[in-house]
Formats: structure tokens, C-alpha cells, sequence
């Protein structure tokens, strides 16, 4: 082969030095694997990838990490590895400029602007952006309540939802309003009362126009409009007992 010369793929234009490495590439396109791994079956199209594959079985990392000393069976996981010790977040979002240490953080971080939910759960049809959030909805269709608080001994579905229950045993209001000083437990409840201070009220009746800064004070103002009276099957059974009680006496 002449000095200078190069070969390319006709399929994505890669350029190679020698015909061997070219011919090695092209397996990657063709899907041809002519490397079995002789232990469990698989094959790989490189013997490059063959070789990197055998370290599983024989346990070998030859790539020790120097600041901790944990070892890695490819240089890349390695490299990956030692951002973690430099503290260097490399990979930077475009839309909002967060920086993230590995790649899969990134893409994951991704899915908050683009509204993408890529899993899907096969029962109600809800969408996550996380894997570990499907996994943790999962449960609310198997009735299974797999987290415990030890001290009452209720259990929940969620381990979120145990955390937020905690807090009635610790006290713990961690969100405080920066206006009045007042703390909350929930996030979702320190902003229901800022409104409170801004005067904004986002939930309006659609019959007088009234606004309100609650759902639920919209709900019940809804009733002087419809006559509704949820409580008053209450009313008249309270009402019966005590006219049986008084005939009795």
C-alpha cells in the first residue's frame, strides 16, 4: 500500500489506512459477526470487541483508577469514571446550560424541555421520562406498599410519599414562605399560600366569574350556583337518629 493512501466506507464515508481495517469496519453495516465468544455463544463483528467481551468471563479490569482504586473493564468506563474526582461536568445542556458528567445524565436531563416520555406502562397507558419512574408506578397496580414507616408502621406505595409522611412524626416543613416565614411541608402548598401575598387567584367561576386562590374554595362557591348540598344525606340521617332518640326517652 502506498504511503498517503486512504480507504473509505461507501456507506458512512469513514476513512481507514489499511484494507484489514475497512474490511473489520464494514461488518459493523453488514451485521456480520464472525467472532463467537466460545463461552456463552455471542459474536461480535470485531475481534477487538471479541477480546473486550472475554474480560466478563474471566473477571479481568485492567484498568485501575488511581485516585480510588477501583478497576474497569473498558478505558472508556474508566475515563467516564474519573470525572468523578475532577468534579468536571463536561457536557453541557444547549437549552439551558446545566453541565452533566456522563452522556446518559444528559440525555436524560434532555427530556424536561422536549416533554419527551419515552416509557411507557403497559396497564394505564401513563408515560415517564426515567425508567425509575415507570418502575416506582408499577406498584400502584400491583397493590403491593413495599415502604414502611417504622414509626407507625403505615406502609406506602411510594417511597415519595413515605417521605412526605415522615414529616408529621419530625415536624420537618422544609419550604418556607420568604414573605411571612411560614413553613410547609409540600412544595405544592407553600405555593397555594404565596397567593396568598401576590393576591393572584387562578381558579375562576365560570357562572359570576368569581376568582379564587383555591381549587377546592372554587368548588364549594360552584354549590351556591347549582343548590348542590353533598352533606345533606348527613343531615337527615343525624336528624333521624336524634328523632328516634327523643321518642325513646
Amino acid at each position: 500500500m502506498h504511503a498517503g493512501r486512504t480507504l473509505q466506507c461507501t456507506t458512512c464515508g469513514k476513512v481507514f489506512r489499511h484494507a484489514r481495517y475497512l474490511r473489520s469496519h464494514q461488518r459493523v453495516h453488514s451485521g456480520e459477526k464472525t467472532y463467537p465468544c466460545k463461552t456463552c455463544g455471542k459474536s461480535f463483528p470485531k475481534k477487538s470487541s471479541l477480546q473486550a467481551h472475554l474480560k466478563i468471563h474471566t473477571g479481568e479490569k485492567p484498568f485501575p483508577c488511581t485516585a480510588c482504586g477501583k478497576n474497569f473493564l473498558r478505558k472508556a468506563n474508566l475515563q467516564k469514571h474519573l470525572i468523578i474526582h475532577t468534579g468536571e461536568n463536561p457536557l453541557p445542556c444547549t437549552t439551558c446550560g446545566k453541565a452533566f458528567k456522563q452522556k446518559c445524565e444528559l440525555q436524560k436531563h434532555h427530556r424536561i424541555h422536549s416533554g419527551e416520555k419515552p416509557f411507557s406502562c403497559t396497564t394505564c397507558g401513563k408515560s415517564f421520562r426515567r425508567n425509575d419512574g415507570l418502575k416506582a408506578h408499577l406498584i400502584i397496580h400491583t397493590g403491593k406498599k413495599p415502604f414502611l414507616c417504622i414509626t407507625c408502621g403505615k406502609y406506602f406505595k411510594e417511597r415519595g410519599t413515605l417521605k412526605k409522611h415522615q414529616m408529621i412524626h419530625t415536624g420537618q416543613k422544609p419550604f418556607p414562605c420568604t414573605t411571612c416565614g411560614k413553613a410547609f411541608r409540600e412544595l405544592s402548598i407553600l405555593r397555594r399560600h404565596q397567593m396568598i401575598h401576590t393576591g393572584e387567584k387562578p381558579f375562576q367561576c365560570p357562572t359570576c366569574g368569581k376568582a379564587f386562590t383555591q381549587a377546592s374554595t372554587l368548588k364549594n362557591h360552584q354549590r351556591t350556583h347549582t343548590g348542590e348540598r353533598p352533606h345533606q344525606f348527613g343531615l337527615l340521617i343525624c336528624g333521624s337518629f336524634q328523632s328516634v332518640r327523643i321518642r325513646l326517652q
